[in-house]
């Protein structure tokens, strides 16, 4: 089988899950032997508490997948027999250049180096790198677990066959691709992200609505219908397709649009007020925020089975 080689953060694990749950086998490679042993108990853990609760990914037991995985701190090792190679270290410019540097020192004609970076250009990674044709972005949503999305971008360098074959093996590990035609700030998941952000905390701000009221907007309104859907897709369902939307609801969209006010500072006034109403929910303390991100995991978890099986009905 491909050997995928990743590192050991919590990014690292949570990819060495998936890889391991298509019947890949994977290499951690990290530094430190002590992350690398805490790393595979972390994995070992959460793989037989899923097995527990009825949803292990992939049609191994967590056994047979844990099998799959190995650890290793010698970097040329690592690499040795590997196909595909995915960075997971930390969002530091220097840091993944420095280890892209290794890399292209040490690797192949073959084997397709990618970066989980949610924000570093392409351009800015892999410019100059001998290798720069096998050079890609998968940068995975958290947690890649139970999220499928993977945006896949490329350098301006970036061989097309790199870029089809990244998007076939995540498809084949489970997850859902999306090939990005070239490098732009933020992506697209966070460019939308962003947008809604930017739109929640100017009407939050402007006192047109509560913190915990917005939020209601977005977890019982317009996530209910994205959760299986997207806004192009709505646009087409909610009148006889998207060019009568358009002639529609054109003139009331941009007049709406035309109101937004300026890029906000995220600072002051309104920081406090967000924060203090969801403070008031989820106390700042890494018990009740744990707690939380659990739930929330469990939630996601239980969307995912839900969205499987509406897709096989």
């Amino acid at each position: 089988a491909d050997i995928f080689f990743l590192f050991s953060g919590l990014i690292g694990r949570s990819w060495a899950m998936v890889f391991a749950a298509g019947g890949f086998k994977v290499k951690l490679y990290d530094i430190a032997q002590q992350q690398l042993t805490s790393a595979l108990e972390n994995i070992r853990k959460q793989m037989k508490e899923m097995e527990k609760a009825g949803v292990l990914k992939g049609a191994l037991s967590a056994d047979q997948q844990l099998a799959l995985i190995s650890v290793c701190t010698d970097l040329k090792a690592a690499v040795e027999g590997a196909t595909f190679i995915q960075e997971c270290t930390p969002e530091n410019l220097e840091l993944k250049k420095k280890i892209f540097g290794q890399l292209d020192l040490i690797v192949g004609d073959n084997v397709i180096l990618s970066s989980s970076t949610s924000c570093l250009l392409p351009s800015k990674l892999f410019t100059g790198l001998k290798h720069v044709k096998q050079c890609i972005v998968s940068h995975p949503v958290n947690p890649p677990y139970f999220v499928p999305l993977v945006e896949i971008v490329p350098h301006a360098e970036t061989d097309p066959s790199t870029t089809e074959r990244t998007y076939a093996l995540m498809k084949k590990i489970g997850q859902s691709p999306v090939k990005l035609n070239r490098e732009i700030e933020g992506f697209v998941l966070n460019r939308l992200q962003y947008a809604v952000i930017s739109e929640a905390w100017r009407l939050v701000g402007e006192g047109v609505i509560s913190p915990t009221d917005l939020d209601l907007v977005m977890s019982d309104g317009l996530g209910m219908r994205y959760a299986f859907i997207g806004p192009l897709e709505t646009m087409h369902l909610n009148a006889e397709g998207v060019s009568n939307y358009c002639e529609r609801y054109a003139e009331g969209m941009r007049l709406v649009l035309n109101t937004f006010g300026a890029v906000p500072e995220f600072s002051g006034e309104t920081v406090q007020k967000v924060n203090q109403a969801l403070s008031e929910k989820i106390p700042v303390v890494p018990k009740a925020l744990d707690a939380r991100r659990k739930w929330r995991d469990e939630c996601l978890t239980g969307l995912a089975k839900l969205k499987t099986q509406m897709k096989s009905d």
